[in-house]
């Protein structure tokens, strides 16, 4: 129990039980949807918390769940995915990398405006009706603004999803694949996050315990989401993941312009 003193002696016993619960539901976001944990923890437990507290507390359960969804169909699948998009993915970790310390430089409700604008304005465009072709989603200058798009929202808060899903959404991959590339993706960027993160200081001594505590909340959660997502067709799977990003942009958006 000492090494979870810090969390108990400086946050309240009931908003870490809400943390807990946001994180179960994030995770089984997650599992449905094959992303969303960091955009729906951090606009939970970002509304209970200081903004670098929520993104140093998702730090380890997003990179478990990830790791978790992309070895799901086994190593082999994983590489071939990560071959397959070799130099999409190195993009997107490059610029994780260095946008990472801005998050002990941005204030909260910084983090938060361009996190939740951000984010809600990938998914409008896309609800709306605006889907780029695979013509589009093939050429270079759009792998090039996606993945810095990816890596500027996943340095800044892992929130990689957004960027990431609306590029193999116009490529046109199929679910599978997609959901299997978008946790090799996730949990490569998260682990230079992680890294650069101890070193900054985001990462310590109450964050990490806290971050711990949030393992098992976020893997039974993704366990429940993996059973919904198994039965999802393509069409719905695209539907869903778009009304998650909707939600969860706004909220960021609001906690960002109303503190």
């Amino acid at each position: 129990m000492s090494f979870f003193a810090p969390v108990f002696a400086s946050i309240d016993l009931d908003l870490i039980l809400i943390a807990v619960l946001i994180m179960f539901i994030a995770g089984f976001v997650k599992g449905a949807v094959g992303f969303a944990l960091p955009m729906v923890a951090i606009s939970g437990i970002g509304s209970l918390m200081p903004a670098a507290i929520a993104v140093a507390a998702i730090m380890l359960p997003a990179a478990l769940t990830n790791l978790w969804q992309a070895l799901r169909d086994g190593p082999r699948a994983a590489l071939g995915s990560l071959m397959a998009f070799r130099w999409y993915v190195l993009l997107i970790v490059c610029v994780m990398g260095m946008v990472a310390p801005l998050v002990s430089i941005l204030s909260t409700e910084m983090l938060f405006i361009v996190l939740g604008g951000g984010v809600t304005f990938f998914a409008v465009l896309q609800l709306a009706g605006w889907r780029p072709g695979p013509e589009l989603g093939k050429t270079r200058i759009a792998t090039i603004i996606s993945g810095v798009t990816a890596g500027v929202f996943g340095g800044l808060a892992a929130v990689t999803g957004p960027a990431v899903v609306l590029y193999l959404l116009a490529r046109e991959v199929p679910k599978v694949e997609q959901v299997r590339l978008q946790g090799v993706i996730f949990l490569l960027g998260l682990l230079v996050v992680i890294t650069v993160h101890g070193r900054t200081g985001v990462l310590n001594e109450l964050t990490l315990p806290l971050s711990v505590m949030l393992i098992v909340p976020a893997i039974a959660g993704m366990g429940a989401g993996l059973l919904v997502q198994d039965r999802l067709e393509q069409e719905t799977f695209r539907k869903a993941t778009l009304v998650v990003l909707v939600v969860a942009g706004l909220n960021l958006l609001r906690r960002g312009l109303m503190g």
